[in-house]
């Protein structure tokens, strides 16, 4: 049978995963397969040395495209691979059929590719459509057990953290709060925490194919540290990536944990419905995900959200030493800048930034106008994200930012502020958004390590029945 390939892809799509720290935190770099262009049958004891094909569509096994010479099979078999594992991921249990269609491949190519894949253990049977006229059709999923992702959010006060499986179903969740003082006792807290979601998942650290942590601050590439961590103290000594690589592994990810969230909202939240939006973080800290274009946007140095650092410093609230080390922003108007700015209007007793908010709704004017001199802060610092990138939309999330009326105090602000006025929504996720964004995070990186190892293996000789069996680390490790 000749091969074929469908769609319009470039040669880039055979993609798997090198997970590595970046400029930017941790980002996964794609490695585009070394094979030759498009697709024929080589000739015995000749190579293919000519130039990629720029694009694929549905060429027969035997045809040449611009003079070029011939693709190696495996190539085309990867990237028939490929594009049906897409089509079962993004769309859930598929028929053959269904696949022949979206595809443009015919059966007995979808059937050979299925063959490989479901053989690798990524992809199997999920049962067979009933109910509907002709023979019952047998249907395709990813398999759930095929990897396993960590997600994990180191804060000032808790730590939290889930583990799911690569249908995104959540295995395990827990949340304990922060008690150690030192790095080494925050590192060994977050690595008990991991343990304590694998006990519960029926699983061993050494089964996970991908962890994600969210953590302040960003990668610093000179350093092979941390850098800007904000509140806590010492994250950004080397040790600590050290002490976490050891634990987890060399393919480890470090997220800042506002992009998690932007990555969370994204996935789960108010950013499903745009393409460019900006997550605006107030809470303990201050910072902003930036998703433009669908695509979470970092910048050169991975600082891009970092807005604590914007020299605003107006206010009741503001504190010179603070500012010095957290950015003008944060020290004016995070949830301790909230606190000093009521204590100087006068409050008394417990203050927090809740009591703070809490006040204000019950016609305090010294809280209220804490509250109104916040709002002024934060719009003027979405008001400068709006003139540089123009979102579609502003998400607001953390205690304060999700704080009933804050939404609509900093909208009536921005109106006066900016040259035009995105539409500004308070986030509807929990107090997980950062787990839930190095999750979304993690399963696309492990999706792409476990591809990645089912399209580089050669295919098994026999039929579906026959060959050698490719199995992602987790599931090697399961039969061991």
């Amino acid at each position: 049978m000749s091969e074929e390939v469908a769609g319009t892809m470039t040669p880039s799509g055979a993609a798997g995963a090198t997970p590595a720290f970046g400029a930017a935190g941790v980002a996964a770099g794609e490695v585009a397969p070394s094979g030759q262009g498009p697709a024929a049958q080589e000739q015995p004891g000749t190579d293919s040395a000519g130039p990629p094909s720029s694009e694929f569509t549905g060429l027969s096994g035997t045809t040449r495209r611009g003079g070029g010479q011939a693709a190696r099979p495996q190539l085309i078999r990867a990237l028939n691979e490929q594009l049906l594992l897409s089509h079962i991921r993004q769309l859930g249990p598929c028929s053959r059929a269904e696949l022949a269609r979206l595809s443009g491949l015919s059966k007995p190519t979808v059937s050979l590719a299925l063959a490989n894949v479901e053989r690798s253990g990524l992809v199997r049977v999920a049962g067979q459509r009933t109910g509907v006229p002709g023979r019952s059709a047998r249907l395709y999923e990813v398999r759930p057990e095929a990897g396993f992702v960590l997600g994990l959010d180191i804060g000032l006060r808790y730590l939290r953290g889930a583990l799911a499986d690569l249908s995104g179903q959540i295995r395990a969740q827990a949340s304990a709060r922060a008690r150690a003082s030192s790095t080494a006792g925050r590192v060994a807290e977050l690595i008990g925490l991991a343990d304590a979601l694998c006990a519960d998942a029926g699983l061993d650290r050494a089964a996970i194919t991908q962890t994600v942590i969210g953590s302040p601050g960003v990668y610093d590439p000179r350093r092979n540290a941390m850098a800007l961590t904000g509140q806590l103290t010492g994250w950004s000594k080397p040790a600590v990536l050290t002490g976490l690589r050891e634990a987890f592994g060399q393919d480890l990810v470090v997220e800042n944990d506002v992009d998690a969230a932007a990555l969370a909202e994204q996935a789960h939240g108010h950013g499903r419905e745009f393409a460019s939006f900006a997550f605006v973080w107030i809470g303990t800290g201050i910072g902003m995900g930036l998703v433009l274009d669908g695509k979470l946007h970092r910048g050169v140095h991975g600082v891009a959200g970092e807005i604590a650092f914007m020299p605003f410093s107006e206010g009741r609230g503001t504190d010179e030493d603070d500012a010095r080390r957290r950015g003008a922003l944060e020290a004016s108007a995070s949830a301790s800048a909230v606190v000093r700015a009521a204590r100087r209007a006068g409050m008394r007793g417990p203050v927090s930034a809740r009591r703070v908010f809490a006040a204000a709704a019950r016609g305090d004017e010294r809280a209220a106008a804490v509250v109104a001199q916040e709002a002024r802060l934060v719009a003027k610092a979405i008001c400068s994200v709006v003139t540089v990138v123009d979102p579609e939309l502003v998400v607001l999330g953390g205690g304060i930012g999700q704080a009933p009326g804050f939404a609509a105090a900093v909208t009536a602000e921005l109106r006066q502020l900016a040259p035009v006025l995105p539409e500004v929504r308070v986030s509807a996720l929990g107090t997980d958004a950062v787990v839930d964004g190095c999750l979304a995070s993690g399963t696309d990186l492990a999706w792409k390590q476990l591809t990645a190892l089912v399209l580089s293996a050669p295919p098994a000789d026999g039929g579906p029945d026959g060959g050698t069996q490719l199995r992602s680390p987790a599931a090697r490790r399961a039969r061991t």
